[in-house]
């Protein structure tokens, strides 16, 4: 006994001493410098690296400040754990299918660093001959469960794909009111020598079920009825695993609970009697919330927020919030310090209509989260905000709205909006005499009169993607109509009708770690032929029109300058003879009621600080025009605009700095001379600046991804 005790010490100690002397070389080992993967074309190397305990330091790891920041972490060298890395990767491929795999390292060292090489001959893979299910005779429309596994004949034997088919069928089943389905492996053969596998599949798919009793637990200040009115089924109706997991969307999207659960209620279950039992489960969270935020933009100088939301207000789940933003400040009265002349936001010092006053909006909203159904949600809003267009409009509004949302089957929220606001916009005079013939103040200022505006707007928006702030794959689609007119209560100098669609799709690119970003965008709005004075025109409200150029569409523009432009020259800078210096000639933006534009992006990691910064090459293409204008700009003309910039990851998202090169000059357009009145004259028809052609490159800042 006492032999076997010391025996037992001794290994004992022994196995302590060697984890000491690994914990001892993780962290005094040699530095990982390089890691690299060869002759793996099956799976890509980061792939592979997520495989394996041994990891490579930053490139700048040896830089203290950097390694300080976070940028240059050191990895260093585990012996140990190298040498179970090599039955990590012969584990990985056999499990995949790849019996024969060989894995072998390289290592090289030097005084303080080491270079590590995985060469990896994978060898040809076991294929998938025979796939065979069982059980599914019973079940009416078999064949429709069998399409699109993960598991096909043809593909290498990966066992993880053994049991994502079987998941796959047991999810399939349950969505058919096959509540208690199952699915195993009965079996698989392997022959080695023919490299062919055969598997096969037992489904019991049991009997169909129905939604029996609902049981609520956890709640204390929430009505339990109101709880099970947010469910997506009802007692009797066939069971689907798809309506389990709505209601449990739908009973976090009411922002009552911290926690729910949905699922079978195991204690009243009685199996084979076609009747699942349901169990509720929640956690009721803080019924009052109270934010605030501060932010710079380079188009808003500073913005302050702030918030305040009850939910379950009326004790049926209903969500009262009032919020308030307000931007511009430091350059819109009444908050101007004058910081338009400080580079902060020397970007809005020429713009002397949206930021001659600050913006805000004050929003009082009511929000019953079930109604009528419990996809339904109904909104009640009071509104007054005043927001603008760089350098084009300036709008104020005071009103209110009423919105329906509906979450369809597949989760993409229909929004119905009906909103009669009471309003007016300022914007440049030439936007209206170029494109209204309004070229008097008296004629201006009666465009530019606070006036009624009823809105009907219909919306969707579906998304697909794996981070909203920084998406690397999936997609975005949305669309919207918005119509206005005399019956919904606008005034006869409101009335249009506008269309707009956006899509967005991410393609990884694994081998590369890349991402390709595809965008486009397209729009049109219509409006009834008005007369004004002695002239007709289809008057499209300011800040109803499209614009593009700027650091989020068509980059080698500065803001809203893509499109019909007019040209603007004080009276005062011309003298007796007509003649002007071309420098007091001013640029104005009327937009279009057309647009298109379409985006490429090719994302990819940096090849120092890659954790961090990464590089992006794109090309952006668009054009705004006025459809039926019959002038300049009326015809669509693309222009297209190559360029490269940085991404600097933030937890809000990636910080942007583009450059773009714009081989076009500025379009041409009518020039106006202003009175001191206020009045308007043409002088020419098609001027074109000569100085500033708009030729070379244009640097874009800005937060965020641009689509």
């Amino acid at each position: 006994m006492r032999s076997i005790a010391r025996s037992a010490l001794f290994g004992v100690v022994l196995t302590v001493a060697a984890i000491g002397r690994a914990e001892a070389q993780g962290e005094n080992g040699l530095v990982v410098r390089r890691l690299n993967f060869r002759g793996n074309p099956s799976f890509p190397s980061d792939i592979l690296g997520a495989a394996i305990s041994t990891t490579s330091s930053s490139a700048f790891a040896s830089w203290r400040l950097l390694s300080w920041m976070g940028l240059g972490e050191k990895r260093r060298l585990n012996e140990l754990e190298l040498q179970r890395d090599v039955e990590r990767l012969r584990l990985f491929y056999r499990v995949r299918g790849y019996l024969d795999v060989q894995v072998d390292t390289a290592v090289v060292r030097t005084t303080d660093d080491v270079y590590i090489t995985f060469s990896i001959r994978e060898g040809p893979p076991v294929l998938i001959k025979n796939l065979v299910i069982k059980g599914l005779d019973s079940v009416p429309g078999s064949q429709e469960l069998l399409k699109d596994l993960p598991l096909t004949v043809g593909v290498p034997f990966d066992r993880t794909l053994v049991y994502a088919t079987a998941d796959t069928l047991r999810a399939r089943l349950h969505e058919r009111a096959y509540a208690e389905a199952l699915v195993r492996l009965e079996g698989f053969d392997v022959n080695r020598e023919r490299r062919e596998a055969s598997v096969s599949l037992i489904v019991d798919p049991g009997v169909t079920a129905v939604i029996g009793e609902i049981h609520v637990q956890g709640t204390r200040r929430v009505d339990s009825a109101f709880v099970r009115s947010l469910l997506a089924s009802r007692p009797g109706r066939e069971y689907s695993e798809r309506d389990i997991q709505q209601s449990q969307l739908n009973l976090y999207r009411s922002e009552l609970f911290r926690f729910a659960s949905v699922g079978l209620d195991t204690g009243h279950f009685v199996p084979g009697s076609g009747v699942v039992p349901v169990t509720i489960t929640v956690e009721e969270g803080p019924f009052h919330r109270i934010r605030s935020a501060l932010g710079y933009g380079t188009n808003d100088c500073f913005r302050a927020g702030a918030g305040w939301t009850a939910r379950n207000a009326l004790g049926s789940g209903q969500v009262f919030d009032v919020s308030a933003q307000v931007s511009k400040l430091g350059v819109g009265k009444p908050f101007d310090a004058g910081l338009e002349k400080h580079v902060l936001c020397s970007a809005l010092q020429d713009d002397s209509i949206g930021s001659a006053h600050a913006n805000y909006n004050i929003t009082t909203s009511f929000r019953r989260p079930v109604f009528l159904s419990p996809s339904n949600s109904l909104t009640l809003s009071l509104f007054a905000e005043r927001r603008s267009e760089f350098a084009v409009y300036l709008r104020e509004d005071q009103g209110g709205g009423v919105t329906l949302t509906r979450e369809t089957a597949d989760r993409i929220p229909i929004t119905l909006t009906y909103r009669l606001s009471s309003g007016r916009t300022q914007a440049n005079a030439v936007s209206f005499c170029a494109f209204f013939n309004a070229c008097t103040e008296t004629d201006v200022r009666q465009l530019r009169q606070r006036r009624p505006l009823g809105t009907l707007t219909l919306g969707f928006q579906r998304v697909r993607v794996n981070n909203p702030l920084d998406p690397t794959r999936g997609s975005n689609v949305s669309a919207e109509i918005t119509h206005s007119s005399r019956l919904l209560g606008s005034s006869q100098f409101e009335e249009f009708t506008r269309m707009s669609s956006d899509a967005a799709h991410y393609i990884p690119i694994p081998l590369a770690g890349a991402v390709l970003a595809l965008h486009a965008r397209a729009g049109m709005v219509f409006a009834p032929r008005l007369v004004l004075g002695a002239d007709a025109a289809n008057f499209v409200p300011p800040e109803q029109r499209f614009y593009a150029g700027g650091p989020n569409d068509v980059r080698g523009y500065n803001r809203n300058q893509l499109g019909p432009l007019v040209y603007v020259v004080q009276a005062t800078a011309i003298d007796s003879a007509g003649r002007f210096d071309e420098d007091s000639v001013q640029i104005a933006a009327t937009g279009g009621n057309s647009i298109l534009v379409a985006n490429a992006e090719l994302r990819l990691p940096s090849p120092v600080f890659s954790d961090r910064l990464r590089l992006a090459f794109f090309i952006d293409g668009g054009t705004v025009w006025e459809r039926g204008g019959g002038g300049v700009g009326s015809r669509p003309a693309f222009r297209f605009t190559p360029g490269a910039g940085l991404r600097f990851v933030t937890p809000l998202g990636p910080v942007r700095v583009d450059a773009a090169y714009n081989p076009y000059v500025l379009p041409g357009g009518r020039l106006y001379q202003i009175d001191a009145s206020g009045d308007l004259r043409q002088l020419l028809d098609n001027y074109q600046k000569i100085k500033k052609t708009g030729r070379g490159l244009v640097l874009q800042f800005s937060v965020g991804q641009p689509f």
